[in-house]
């Protein structure tokens, strides 16, 4: 849409960032603001059910909500529900919510998915797979991802403050669901621990870490501490990245005294041996930016984190528009202090396929996004190719957009792909949403989905 004074597409209006009133919600009528930058107090009331979502709605929702997203936990959901205070809270945050107001706001569709969300049809490609990126199949300790040529992923554990529904690591994270029993890290962390330092000591050529799990905020301090100055401790380590969604979902976390009495420890040692520190989080949509996530990126970066960054993930109903995904850069870069760095295509779990844009959607947002933002704080638009990476959604070898077929390439070998001679001469296929691509592609795959029933 233009704008009708402007002439423009969008147009950029400073909105300076605010706390939704948390009392608008009769669970909480009550709640002190004291209470609500307790980062224990936030832990304790997390919503983790249906009764005590109740117990803070009221009847501001019918009961039909509440039957959708039990039929939504029973019968489809990855994730188990989990969701802290700070974050419910940025759900219908300027008034107090009704029925149709939850149901359409962009937050509660991904962090409280219900049953009519999921696309009836195609609920699950039939390329999703519970480990969409391969990560486990590429642990060379337990935990350790080594994926590319110069950088690991560590997953220190498997929980966070915050269980998103579309979670990439459904397979391993957060609680079994009745559809999906997880994965479990069986070694002790100070075991699996040592084992990634040993790793990255005997591989030299590893010089960037990601710090992840999980979410770093659900590992006890003292252990995290312990863990980074041992990643300090190997020379090779130039690059480590702390993950936590938490930053947003839970920044009171990340205020605590012991932790920025910690963060800033690991800073100053990191400065002193020349090691890049930043942080990632995981910022979805606008309405989730508040003074409170402001005040803690601002004392991360006090204490000397080199870099606090944004990695979303774009999903249709949340925020896979231009001016969605504009708002909320503007408001990462100007009003948090976080540059938005990259947005994810949604990968490819089951269950996943009404949030997941197809990629020459994903090519159209790049395209309307530039101009807009500074040149450094313009995200880049990344699809994660299963045994590739991630990649700019322009660079594709190949594109059939019938059958929502994208191919591409890539110029380094995975830790399974050392004997693998066409490893790097061969294309690599993503696919788009079914729902997306023309009648003659949808029929193609109902013909590939009969065809292989028949083969079983």
């Amino acid at each position: 849409m233009t704008d009708l004074e402007t002439g423009q597409p969008y147009e950029y209006q400073r909105r300076e960032l605010a706390e939704p009133d948390w009392t608008r919600f009769p669970g909480w009528r009550d709640v002190t603001a004291a209470q609500w930058q307790s980062s224990q107090w936030q832990r304790v009331n997390c919503v983790k059910n249906i009764k005590q979502l109740r117990a803070v709605l009221g009847d501001l929702v019918d009961e039909s909500f509440y039957a959708d997203l039990e039929s939504d936990q029973l019968q489809m959901a990855t994730m188990s529900m989990l969701i802290p205070p700070q974050m419910v809270n940025t759900m219908v945050p300027h008034e107090v919510p009704d029925t149709a107001s939850f149901y359409a706001d962009p937050i509660r569709r991904y962090m409280l998915p219900v049953a009519t969300d999921r696309h009836l049809t195609w609920p699950s490609h039939p390329h999703a797979s519970r480990d969409s990126l391969h990560e486990h199949d590429m642990w060379v300790a337990e935990g350790l991802t080594h994926r590319y040529p110069t950088k690991v992923l560590a997953e220190l554990l498997s929980t966070c403050p915050q269980y998103c529904g579309h979670c990439t690591r459904m397979d391993l994270v957060g609680n079994s669901t009745p559809t999906v029993p997880k994965l479990k890290l069986v070694q002790k962390p100070v075991d699996r621990y040592a084992a990634h330092l040993e790793y990255l000591k005997a591989h030299p050529g590893v010089r960037d870490v990601v710090v992840s799990g999980g979410d770093v905020a659900n590992v006890p301090w003292k252990q995290l501490e312990a863990y980074l100055m041992g990643l300090l401790s190997v020379p090779t380590v130039r690059d480590i990245r702390l993950a936590t969604k938490a930053l947003m979902g839970l920044p009171q976390h990340w205020l605590q005294d012991d932790v920025v009495e910690g963060m800033h420890r690991v800073a100053v040692t990191a400065e002193r041996r020349g090691v890049n520190l930043a942080v990632h989080t995981h910022v979805n949509h606008v309405n989730s930016l508040t003074p409170l996530v402001a005040k803690a990126t601002r004392t991360l970066l006090e204490v000397g984190v080199r870099d606090v960054r944004n990695q979303g993930v774009l999903m249709r109903g949340v925020n896979a528009t231009a001016p969605d995904l504009l708002d909320l850069c503007f408001a990462l870069q100007g009003e948090a202090g976080i540059l938005p760095y990259y947005f994810y295509m949604c990968d490819m779990i089951p269950n996943a396929e009404h949030w997941r844009v197809p990629v020459w959607h994903a090519q159209q947002l790049q395209h309307d996004l530039m101009g807009y933002l500074p040149g450094y704080a313009t995200p880049r638009i990344v699809c994660d190719v299963p045994f590739v990476g991630k990649r700019w959604v322009h660079m594709i070898a190949d594109y059939d957009r019938e059958h929502g077929i994208s191919y591409w390439t890539k110029n380094y070998r995975t830790s399974i792909e050392k004997d693998d001679s066409e490893a790097l001469t061969k294309l690599y296929a993503y696919y788009d949403p079914i729902d997306t691509l023309p009648k003659t592609g949808q029929e193609w795959w109902r013909k590939q989905e009969a065809d292989a029933a028949l083969a079983v």
